[in-house]
This record gives structure tokens, sequence and C-alpha cells, in this order.
């Protein structure tokens, strides 16, 4: 059987280093921290006091108040990111079959916002459950996925996957294999998430998982780093339209890259570490080789899952290696999440923009942050430290991993 070929024809974004692609690229080629002290709640009496928010976003600039009232925080930035990325690749009523297109989104965790406003309401009233018509819809993962379809008209498949950080991943690759497959023409793709609240810090806390480097949030995500000392929550969301290759040639559009390969696997290790040999990592990435029909030689750039966790961060360069073995050396590899922190469900789909953006501007992000190598990760291997770096991208493989062990990988490459 043979594919069809499938493409990137548009890309939104909404990032705490920027609202919208330009701006994202601007501050990732520039090595810009979007970290700072929590603005959405006081977050005096926790752990970690800092996070990396979406700034100067004000919603009813893009969204009817009627309608963002109806809407979790997570599921507005689903919706602008979606707008953005359609408006960019010049989707019309005219040039596309509605029913032939498709949202498939990804989420981790959802409308956190809403259901902690709404119990909180309730536990601190009169035990008379008074909530708001809209609790559900918008605190249901799925909401954002409705919320884009219902806005555009696209009547093809719609639904949200949920499988922790590896969630925008797996959403984008359903939406390559529905095109590839001639089940849909076109697909809304990405993630989205708004976890900086009281209960995603506190949870997260409750973890040991974040940084609580309190004196010097610009500098706390730290992958790659001796002195790391966990992950800073994120938020903000991206959007891809994947589109099958003929139909995106025929109607003249502009063409990012070519999206080839998606890779699955799971540690089946542990509900929150991952596996010590970095395996499931090893595999995920294996399979989307093998998908894409390429050999590691021909990859150019890895945008790591990278999290600034003592024991994430050395598991994927080890399975790095023992994939790549020698052609580990030739590679860059970056974690953009030292820049815009994690943003869990939606870390795929920024980072998946992220590298479309390195392949088109042919420039690798840098780790930021990056004062004294981990001594365990080999020397040889190019991090690209603090500085963005010029070189060839013709290829590059973006990869999510997951609590519960969920892992998938990306590979996009130069048309």
């Amino acid at each position: 059987m043979s594919f069809k070929r499938v493409v990137v024809t548009g890309l939104g974004a909404l990032t705490p280093i920027g609202n919208t692609v330009e701006e994202f690229w601007n501050g990732l080629s520039n090595g810009i921290s979007g970290c700072d002290y929590i603005t959405r709640f006081d977050a005096t009496n926790f752990k970690t006091r800092f996070a990396c928010e979406v700034k100067n976003f004000e919603v009813n600039d893009f969204i009817p108040r009627q309608d963002a009232r109806k809407m979790d925080l997570f599921t507005q930035f689903g919706v602008v990111v979606a707008d953005q990325a359609i408006a960019d690749s010049g989707l019309t009523e005219e040039n596309i079959d509605h029913n032939k297109v498709g949202v498939i989104w990804g989420s981790g965790i959802g409308g956190l916002k809403t259901f902690e406003e709404e119990m909180t309401g309730y536990i601190q009233g009169n035990g008379v459950p008074r909530f708001n018509p809209f609790f559900i819809p918008k605190m249901i993962a799925d909401g954002v996925s409705g919320q884009i379809s219902i806005r555009h008209g696209f009547r093809g498949p719609n639904y949200v996957t949920v499988s922790a950080c590896s969630s925008a991943n797996n959403a984008i690759i359903d939406a390559f294999n529905y095109i590839r497959l001639g089940r849909i023409t076109a697909c809304v793709t990405g993630g989205s998430e708004a976890s900086n609240t009281q209960s995603g810090i506190g949870g997260f806390n409750g973890l040991k998982a974040l940084s609580e480097r309190n004196d010097d949030p610009k500098t706390a995500s730290r992958p790659y780093d001796r002195d790391r000392d966990g992950f800073v929550l994120g938020e903000g969301g991206a959007a891809l339209i994947l589109e099958e290759y003929e139909h995106a040639k025929a109607r003249g559009a502009k063409i990012y890259c070519e999206l080839i390969g998606g890779g699955f696997s799971s540690d089946a290790y542990h509900i929150t570490a991952p596996h010590p040999d970095g395996y499931g990592a090893y595999l995920s990435m294996k399979d989307a080789l093998d998908d894409a029909g390429i050999t590691t030689a021909e990859v150019d750039y890895i945008n790591t899952h990278g999290t600034s966790t003592p024991l994430g961060d050395p598991q994927e360069i080890k399975a790095i290696e023992q994939l790549f073995g020698e052609d580990t050396y030739k590679l860059s590899i970056s974690s953009t999440k030292s820049m815009t922190g994690h943003l869990l469900g939606g870390a795929g789909a920024v980072e998946s923009v992220a590298s479309v953006l390195a392949i088109q501007h042919q420039m690798v992000p840098p780790t930021i942050n990056l004062f004294n190598i981990d001594e365990t990760i080999d020397p040889r291997i190019d991090l690209t430290p603090n500085v963005a770096k010029s070189r060839k991208v013709d290829v590059a493989l973006s990869n999510c991993f997951g609590f519960g062990g969920h892992n998938a990988t990306l590979i996009f490459r130069k048309l």
C-alpha cells in the first residue's frame, strides 16, 4: 500500500516567549527565558514560586466575550493558535472540503483551572451545589477540539489524545496517519495546556518534579546542566496544519516542510520515572526512523524532551547514543524547554513548531542556562549551549515522553 505524502502548510504559536510564530522564533533564536515569578495566583507559600506564563494575552482580542466565558484557558489558547495556523495556511471555504478536514488535539490535563475554581467555590459555599452550567464542557479535554471544529465548520475526525506529556505528539501522529491513509485531506493538530494553577504547581511540587530555584527563576530550567533540580511548568499551545501534499500543491499553498514519520513506544516501567536505560525513548525514535524510511545519518537536529529533571535528561541522551552510535556526534541537540518551560500535553506541539522553524531558518535553537554540562554526558555531543547555531537542518526529530511511560517521536524533513 502506498501512503500519501503529508506536508505542513500552517503554523500557530502562543508561548511564554512569544504570542505569534514570529515572536516565538525570535525568542528561540535569541535564547530568551520565558520564566518569571507567578502572577496567576499568590504563590508565596508554595515551594516553587515561578513558572513560564503566557504574557500580554487578552482573550477578548481574539474571541468574543460570550464565547470565551464558555472556555477554560487551555481551550482559549488552543482556539487562538488554531486560528493563527488556519490563517497562515490559506485554507478557505472555497479551497477545501470541510467534510475532509479533521481536528485532532493533545492536552495532558485539560480544564484544570475550571475544575479548581468550581470546586473551590462549592467547598467554600454553604453546601448547596451551584455549579456553572458550562463547568463540564469547559473542563473536559476534548472541549478544545470541539470548539475549533465548531468555529471553523470542520467535520472530519474530531478528538483529543491524552498521554501526559506525549499528548500533542500522539495527536500529530494520528492526524498524519489519517491524511496519509487518504481518510482526510487536512487536519488542524497540535496541543495546549494551562496548568499554572495552585493545584498544578502544588501537585507537581508534591511529586518533587519542579525546580525550586526561587532566587533565580530565569535560569531555573537547566536541561543537561549538572545543577538542574527539576522542570519549570509552562503554558500555552501551538498548532500545525497538516495537509496532503498534492492538494497543497494544487492550491498553491506555502509548504514549510514534510512530516515523514512518527514513532511510539511504552517504557512499561514506572508511573513517573523513565526507564533507567532509556529503552522506551530508544524504541520510539527507532520506530519513527523506520516509519520514515531513513537512517540515523540523515538526521541533523533533535529537539529533545529535555525537561531539566535529574533522571530524565541523561536517559534520553543514553537512548540517542545507543540508537545513533557515531552519528550522535554529527547531530545538533537542544531542549527548547530551557526557554518555554514544560507545557506538558502541549509540549510536543510547541516543539514541533520549533523543529519546523529550525528547518525553515536552517538554525538550531539553543539550550540556554547550560552552565556546567552534566559530567555523565559525553562532551563530544553538541547540546547547542546557550547560543543558537546556523547549520544544515534538512531533517529534524522531535521527542516527547510522558508520565506512565508514554513515548512519541516525530520526524520532519525539508521538502
